[in-house]
């Protein structure tokens, strides 16, 4: 069956996503992680002028700068982490986990399952829409990656992964960031004789050459490819993110 949620990444900075969510049945619209406004509204604009939701996974600036701009030139409503509301734009619907946001008015509007996802940040939200079916993970995971530990621990992101378990292999992963071609470097020199790893760096190769962003992957590659998200218990996450971060 087609979805009917629209989804399109819209480069921004040096290397982040926002993204653009339109639910084609009552044309609302919504954009996770508006950086820069100015890119994310020319995109909005282009698209017909509609925006209604600017939703945040975390706090840093190169996910939530745009943010007030973007929703006070479009008129859209700004919801992210209650926990974290301190840090983040004011919040016209403060989220916790197991909340839902509704992107429509009608009774099949696109609904957002809010997932607690801390290990980056401590208060690390993630939006999974059934309809597409699609994660907006932020920085939690990446295509072939996840996020520094920032503010959380391993044993932290291994549960917010597990809390992905449920979600079918065919999910989208939008991911906050193009770091695929530096994860490819250092997920095969972990584990350079996994054949779905090497077939994603191939598949990887002809996109980047095509200019082409390497995401959204869907959750079925990662599980057969990603490092981290394979690794069997915390310890032997901690150990991947520890390698990661001194891996040149």
């Amino acid at each position: 069956m087609t979805s009917a949620l629209r989804i399109e990444p819209i480069p921004i900075l040096s290397d982040n996503y926002a993204w653009l969510l339109r639910d084609t049945r009552d044309g609302a619209v919504a954009v996770v992680d508006p950086a820069d406004a100015d890119a994310v509204g020319a995109v909005v604009d282009r698209r017909g002028g509609r925006l209604d939701w600017v939703l945040l996974t975390h706090h840093h600036d190169d996910h939530i700068a745009g943010a007030e701009a973007i929703a006070r030139r479009f008129g859209a409503r700004i919801a992210g982490a209650a926990a974290d509301r301190h840090r983040l734009p004011p919040l016209d619907l403060a989220l916790s986990s197991g909340d839902r946001v509704v992107l429509g008015t009608g009774a099949d509007a696109a609904e957002g399952e809010v997932i607690a996802t801390p290990g980056h940040t401590a208060q690390h939200i993630s939006f999974f829409f059934a309809d597409g079916p699609a994660l907006f993970c932020g920085d939690t995971l990446f295509s072939l990656g996840c996020g520094r530990l920032l503010e959380g621990t391993a044993d932290e992101m291994f549960a917010s992964f597990r809390r992905f378990d449920r979600l079918p292999d065919d999910t989208l992963v939008c991911c906050g960031h193009e770091y695929t071609e530096s994860n490819l470097r250092f997920a095969l020199s972990v584990d350079e004789n996994n054949p779905a790893l090497r077939a994603r760096g191939a598949a990887v190769a002809r996109q980047r050459a095509a200019g082409e962003p390497t995401v959204p992957t869907r959750l079925a590659e990662e599980r057969a490819a990603n490092p981290f998200l394979r690794a069997p218990d915390a310890g032997e996450l901690a150990r991947l993110r520890r390698a990661k971060d001194s891996f040149r």
